[in-house]
């Protein structure tokens, strides 16, 4: 069983989001169930909405998961395995003040403090948290007498993360590297509760955003909601971040479930990735071009193929959806008629009012010329502003096609 965590403490990462994806992709790949869970333990850090705001977005990305649980909701059973554990003698109350709590590695003060105290601390309403026991070690990979129940009887992250996993069934865990010193913990938690069920543990190298955190923190947002506002499409943000650090692609342009296929990750590069905004540009694209005319349409407001037709042609000059509806959109906005070209559009409107239905834009443009009487730059560049709202941007013999049955509303 696989899963995936995250905490209800901010936005979420863009890191965050491509772990949520790969671990869905290798649940899928292995057909086994795939879980969510909210780990909000530490209440203090939590921000209201924020569980509901990280569900809506992996649903945007459309990852079925089984079940969805608050790690909230298993504190007794934390509580219970952590009592468990002292009643065996593998973890011990722990009086030392808070500072000397938080100091890395324990210092064994209370290593031997019998289990009969743990009744008298609670009667004496004297503070202790609860340790597991380990080894007093210098090296990373080893663990020491670590908390695993705080003073307020709230499990450590560590110890809810081992025993959730633990009650799951989760057997594959897949996350970011930096959660990696954690792992060692987590397997002596288990093993002290008699868990025997192997966990493979891998841990994905740190993804580099090259927009600049500085940026998003102006703009008050982060890359993943950035990313929704500026118009990049799931499909095309699931594609990019598969191929992250990918060296053995099928292809590069693909879905989820065409990844489900052939998708493996120990191809995936050890080595730090580095987000490139300009190939995910490259990526949205490409999805956009190979939507549905209809559905394309629909982002616009319409459900008409032909619109859908007419943004795909701007994609030679644009890659998002909220690109292409700042060219879409002046299309059938009504127009300025104020500016330095505005005598001749509005020339050309009452002409276009009055006009027959013309199928072609030769046979349009030629009607046009002789009825306006004008010629070079004082026809081309007020026609061009009449008809799309502004003086650069696809020939209108491309354009004029697509929004003929629009004519009326458009020049005007």
């Amino acid at each position: 069983m696989l899963r995936f965590t995250t905490t209800p403490t901010g936005d979420m990462h863009i890191g965050t989001l491509r772990v949520a994806i790969m671990n869905y992709l290798l649940a899928q790949q292995r057909k086994e169930s795939f879980t969510i869970r909210i780990d909000d333990i530490d209440k203090s850090s939590n921000i209201e909405g924020k569980d509901t705001e990280i569900m809506q977005i992996l649903e945007k990305f459309a990852l079925n998961h089984e079940s969805v649980f608050h790690q909230s909701e298993h504190l007794h059973m934390h509580q219970t395995l952590a009592i468990r554990l002292l009643e065996e003698g593998k973890a011990f109350v722990c009086t030392c003040t808070i500072k000397q709590h938080e100091t890395d590695p324990y210092s064994g003060r209370c290593f031997n403090v019998d289990k009969t105290e743990h009744a008298k601390l609670k009667e004496g309403s004297v503070p202790f948290v609860i340790r597991i026991k380990g080894e007093l070690t210098s090296t990373a990979e080893e663990v020491d007498s670590f908390v695993i129940l705080n003073v307020d009887g709230t499990p450590t992250q560590n110890f809810a993360c081992a025993c959730d996993d633990m009650i799951s069934g989760v057997d594959f865990i897949l996350r970011e590297e930096e959660q990696h010193f954690n792992t060692a913990k987590q397997i002596h938690i288990k093993k002290q509760l008699g868990f025997e069920q192997e966990t493979i543990y891998a841990h994905l190298p740190h993804l580099t955003n090259t927009l600049g955190e500085k940026m998003l923190q102006e703009e008050d947002t982060s890359l993943v909601k950035w990313l929704f506002g500026e118009g990049f499409i799931p499909d095309a943000i699931i594609n990019y971040l598969l191929l992250l650090g990918n060296s053995e692609a099928e292809k590069e342009i693909f879905t989820l479930p065409e990844a489900i296929q052939w998708f493996k990750l120990e191809n995936i590069s050890k080595s730090e990735a580095v987000f490139d905004i300009d190939r995910l540009r490259s990526i949205n694209a490409e999805h956009l071009r190979r939507m549905d005319d209809r559905q394309l349409s629909t982002l616009f407001g319409f459900a008409d193929p032909d619109i859908g037709k007419l943004a795909k042609i701007y994609l030679e000059e644009v890659s998002t959806i909220k690109e292409l509806i700042a060219k879409i959109k002046p299309i059938f906005a009504a127009k300025d008629f104020d500016g330095v070209w505005g005598t001749q559009m509005r020339k050309m409107e009452t002409l276009v009012q009055n006009a027959p239905m013309i199928n072609d834009f030769d046979t349009f443009e030629s009607y046009m010329l002789k009825e306006s009487g004008l010629k070079g730059e004082d026809f081309s560049i007020p026609l061009k502003l009449l008809l799309t709202g502004a003086q650069n941007g696809p020939k209108l013999a491309d354009i004029y096609p697509l929004i003929k049955p629009y004519l009326l509303e458009v020049a005007s």
